[in-house]
């Protein structure tokens, strides 16, 4: 019997190991050019995020946050940027690669240039994203491994940094990186073992929803997409059924009740369904749930990333041999 664990796999491992510490580390790091970014936010009071697979998920994450502070923020895929333009004058732009060198990357500097109020988010420093406009700048260098881990904890706690000099307080997702928690999600991949398709979902959580059923695609080749919850009530639930799973993710928000009810209608449906649960309410009956105690906001997508990442390895490990080998794409996308 081969035992041999695939290299592709043992790489993700090695990410995920080290990327709370790099997290914490670049949080600290950030904290002068932070500044500097939320004096332009103050002064615009809008933020245009963009970027490209998990760079775009993170936009999304973090939209909800910056509007809570006050601040105008709408995420947009770079290619969408590039094609169907936003006015960009008088906002503040953040674009993020975590390799800084995707090919949207560099058509944007070819043909947009470098408005005002740009600034960049990445994991390197000598990249194209690092050299051109002043960027945040996540510890411990590229993520090597295929599919995002380490590099959306980093980025989002570059986007901590920002808040915070925004003004939010960052103690409570301080606590949670420094925890290194390890939730166990054997109950979840059994759950979902007979699936051939995934959606994801949630609501104040859609961006961490969006940035796991990516992962969820590119190490299981098999269809899992994300739809924001609203969305999945108007006409997507047609798919529902024993063969379509359901992940949900659920915070300590005014939005948990709605999270509640679409995992009720989902089971009703005849789907296997997964809580990601950091409400702290009690567990949705005939609902498998697994909870990362009760947090909100930014605190709640580092409480549920790490389960939905390690959920994320155990459903693809179940169905695909190589999983972390990618086999049609590449870890830095440089063509369009």
């Amino acid at each position: 019997m081969n035992t041999t664990r695939p290299a592709g796999l043992v790489a993700i491992e090695k990410e995920m190991a080290r990327q709370n510490a790099d997290a914490i580390a670049s949080f600290e790091a950030a904290a002068p050019l932070a500044v500097t970014i939320a004096q332009s936010l103050r002064k615009t009071g809008r933020l245009l995020l963009l970027g490209m697979g998990g760079s775009h998920a993170v936009g999304r994450a973090v939209e909800p946050l910056y509007r809570e502070l006050g601040i105008d923020a709408i995420a947009l895929p770079l290619s969408e940027q590039l094609g169907q333009p936003l006015p960009l004058v008088g906002k503040t732009i953040l674009l993020t690669s975590q390799s800084g060198e995707s090919a949207e990357v560099l058509r944007w500097f070819s043909e947009v240039g470098m408005p005002a109020d740009t600034y960049g988010l990445t994991l390197e420093s000598g990249s194209t994203l690092a050299r051109t406009v002043p960027s945040l700048v996540g510890a411990g260098g590229t993520e090597k491994a295929f599919a995002a881990t380490r590099s959306l904890t980093l980025s989002f706690a570059l986007h901590l940094a920002v808040l915070s000099a925004l003004g939010g307080e960052p103690a409570e997702a301080l606590t949670l990186l420094h925890s290194e928690r390890k939730p166990d999600v054997d109950a979840a991949v059994a759950a979902l073992a007979g699936v051939s398709a995934v959606v994801t979902s949630g609501r104040r959580m859609q961006g961490v929803a969006e940035a796991i059923a990516l992962g969820l695609t590119e190490l299981s080749r098999i269809p899992c997409f994300s739809l924001e919850g609203g969305q999945l009530r108007h006409g997507p639930m047609e798919m529902l059924g024993p063969k379509v799973g359901v992940v949900l993710f659920r915070a300590n928000d005014a939005t948990s009740e709605l999270v509640a009810r679409m995992a009720v209608s989902a089971c009703e449906a005849g789907s296997p369904v997964v809580v990601f649960d950091a409400s702290g309410e009690t567990p949705i009956e005939g609902v498998l749930t697994i909870g990362v105690g009760k947090a909100s906001g930014i605190a709640a997508v580092f409480g549920l990333l790490p389960a939905g990442q390690r959920f994320m390895l155990g459903f693809a490990g179940a169905r695909v041999a190589d999983v972390g080998t990618p086999v049609r794409t590449t870890k830095i996308t440089r063509s369009e």
